[in-house]
């Protein structure tokens, strides 16, 4: 008797319509902005893609897929608010949870704007993730700005079989999933009840086709990853760590369309001449001997970062001082203001007085 019990309650469990606002996580008196939120967010989580196959996430990713076809669109919505699931299958012309012809990733996909899944049916492609390579650059090449080429080791398509994975640049259907790139499987919940879900397809890794020959290059796989060379362009005072995008030279696969390459220029710790920089004003400190400090009378050359005017002079004449912590600003000579190069910051010169014998400053004396 109690196992009837049991059978029971656990038929009333599979037959009860699916609540597709629990679903969904959201209240019945969602608006449409809500909806959408709530299913980008759910399908991300769920999506087979990021959950290795696993079953229960794949039955997620269909409900949730159920719940917003219907909930999405205001007559399904109404007649489930109504009648429920049964409501939606008589009277809205088919759809999730009611029996009709759906495919959760075919929504995926044009909710996103891009493929849901590798099955066939020709669904529009994914596009591929972003990636960043960081180049560095020294002060001095930030100041004049350059424009050179470098070099990153990226995924590309096998120019070899054409991204097909095949020596004869030929695939053939998969028997398994006849194409689709899907397979049925049933699983039992309870004696006499079977639950159905739709899976990517094992045998071709839910890309509908298989290949007989395995291109020698790429070892079946369709991509190989290979040096590229690209040329760029580092603006004169350009900020740190400005980055330039390359559109659509990410990783690259048959299966998705190339995000975009994003190259960061940053800036050497080292190989500035002495100089940093704060904004567009750069900073110098410059040493004086208690000598050069007290009695003046002393001119230097100094190196700097422009390569049309390599050096700076310093001086002070006879007798007069300079004190340890004096700054001297030098108007104009600092960065060139990025996209604008005829408008320059300042150079500030702090200047350190050094006594003889103990190597300490004026101002570590006082």
């Amino acid at each position: 008797m109690r196992l009837l019990l049991v059978l029971a309650l656990l038929l009333a469990c599979v037959l009860a319509d699916p609540d597709y606002y629990k679903i969904l996580g959201i209240s019945k008196n969602a608006d449409d902005k809500e909806v959408k939120k709530a299913y980008r967010a759910m399908s991300k989580k769920y999506h087979p893609d990021k959950n290795n196959g696993d079953e229960d996430t794949n039955h997620k990713f269909i409900e949730v897929g159920e719940a917003y076809e219907v909930l999405s669109d205001p007559k399904k919505r109404k007649l489930y608010d109504q009648y429920g699931v049964e409501g939606v299958k008589n009277g809205g012309g088919g759809g999730g949870g009611g029996g009709g012809q759906y495919d959760p990733f075919d929504m995926f996909s044009h909710f996103f704007g891009g493929g849901g899944h590798g099955g066939g049916g020709g669904q529009g492609k994914r596009r591929g993730n972003d990636a960043s390579v960081s180049i560095d650059f020294t002060l001095k090449q930030f100041y004049n700005g350059e424009t050179t080429d470098f070099t990153v080791r990226m995924q590309s398509v096998c120019s070899k079989c054409d991204g097909t994975g095949s020596q004869d640049k030929k695939t053939q259907t998969c028997h398994v999933c006849h194409g689709s790139g899907r397979v049925r499987i049933k699983r039992q919940l309870a004696p006499g009840m079977i639950q159905q879900q739709d899976i990517p397809c094992q045998q071709c890794g839910g890309k509908g086709s298989v290949v007989k020959h395995k291109c020698t290059t790429c070892q079946g796989n369709a991509v190989v990853r290979e040096e590229r060379t690209y040329p760029l362009h580092l603006q004169q005072g350009a900020p740190r760590n400005s980055v330039e995008i390359i559109q659509g030279e990410a990783d690259k696969s048959p299966d998705w369309v190339a995000g975009d390459l994003h190259v960061v220029m940053g800036e050497k710790p080292d190989g500035n001449l002495g100089y940093r920089r704060v904004g567009i004003n750069l900073y110098r400190t410059e040493v004086l001997s208690f000598k050069e400090a007290t009695h003046g009378g002393w001119t230097r050359k100094i190196p700097f970062l422009d390569n049309y005017d390599p050096s700076i002079t310093l001086s002070r004449e006879a007798g007069k001082m300079v004190q340890s912590g004096e700054v001297e600003t030098i108007k104009g000579k600092g960065m060139p203001k990025h996209n604008n190069e005829d408008e320059h910051g300042d150079l500030f010169i702090e200047y350190v007085v050094v006594f003889p014998g103990g190597g300490k400053t004026v101002k570590d004396e006082l």
